[in-house]
């Protein structure tokens, strides 16, 4: 059976964390090209790059989210299961400052 980031909590976890880095970086672009568009007076593609900032900002909240609720699960699994991970308690990755359900 192949392997795929989805095999485990964890796996999910590391890969929405990526998805969010390059989201981010894609939302710069943006930035970069709206100002642009704007400098231009190019007001449909002004139009255009705003929309794809709102869409990039909402699959933003989506994707923390998820990672939120991954989080979640990885520390309920550690609970029922008495796995505490990495030295000191914590495996690498977790988020100890991020609320519960948050």
């Amino acid at each position: 059976m192949t392997k795929t980031p989805f095999d485990n909590v964890e796996g999910a976890h590391e890969y929405i964390g990526l998805l969010l880095e390059a989201l981010r970086q894609a939302r710069e672009e943006v930035g970069v090209d709206l100002e642009r568009a704007q400098a231009e007076g190019a007001l449909r593609q002004v139009e255009a790059l705003q929309l794809v900032a709102w869409k990039l900002e909402r699959l933003d909240a989506q994707l923390l989210a998820s990672r939120h609720l991954l989080n979640d699960l990885r520390r309920l699994r550690r609970l029922l299961l008495g796995d505490e991970g990495a030295p000191g308690g914590r495996p690498p990755g977790d988020e100890p400052d991020e609320p519960w359900g948050a």
